[in-house]
């Protein structure tokens, strides 16, 4: 196997296996889609639609990081704080189902895989760490940065981390080991991670201070004034 990326191929993980995660991935997404209606309004509509975009813009450049080890950005994040777990859920199965049928971007039989992985561990357990350090830090515009800059890593690490599982379960690619997978995948998505926290703190923390109604993760707590913070 010449490279090790998060977007996983035809054949990497057997087709059992595959057949498992697709089952599980199609039952999160269900969910999803039911608890999102909840969610769905006039104001988060238009912004689910540009987190996608966005999400598909940045999946699409691969770029080298260790010799035969390439990788991209993931998402789940930004999506988690701006438009909330179940919505970004979806937002970023929708891309990698269209990377998958149109750019042949991630093999189709390992869509359940790859969706599992980026959208809903992805998405959900950034979303998971964002409430626990919300509940402790402080609405100010560096906390909320520094919470984005944390999921983000805990993101692309924790759906590393599933791919690692689904190649124990049923890898199917000979030539490397499970070590040497594990080794590669969390090593070099640590350094991913790094980079689209940085990412993922700046694009949220422009939104939360000229919109902050339009960030998920913030709703009925309003960052304080920088004012206010320069007096304390």
């Amino acid at each position: 196997m010449d490279t090790v990326a998060m977007h996983i191929s035809n054949g990497i993980v057997g087709p059992g296996t595959s057949g498992v995660f697709a089952a599980i991935a199609l039952a999160a997404l269900a969910v999803c889609v039911l608890r999102g209606r909840r969610d769905l309004d006039d104001r988060l509509a238009p912004m689910a639609g540009l987190v996608a975009a966005f999400i598909f813009a940045v999946q699409m450049l691969n770029f080298w990081v260790l010799p035969g080890v390439s990788g991209h950005l993931l998402g789940g994040a930004l999506a988690a704080m701006l438009v909330g777990p179940w919505i970004g859920a979806l937002c970023v199965s929708i891309v990698l189902i269209v990377q998958a049928l149109v750019f042949a971007d991630g093999g189709v039989s390992a869509i359940g895989l790859n969706i599992t992985n980026m959208a809903v561990i992805g998405t959900f357990l950034t979303y998971g760490v964002l409430t626990l350090l919300l509940k402790v830090l402080p609405r100010k515009p560096g906390a909320i940065a520094a919470t984005a800059f944390v999921a983000a890593i805990v993101s692309v690490v924790g759906g590393a981390s599933g791919f690692v599982l689904e190649y124990a379960l049923g890898g199917e690619v000979g030539d490397i080991s499970l070590g040497k997978a594990a080794g590669l995948m969390i090593g070099v998505h640590v350094l991913i991670g790094i980079g689209e926290g940085l990412i993922t703190a700046a694009t949220v923390l422009a939104v939360a201070k000229v919109r902050p109604d339009l960030v998920y993760a913030l709703r009925g707590r309003a960052l304080a004034p920088v004012a206010q913070e320069s007096a304390a």
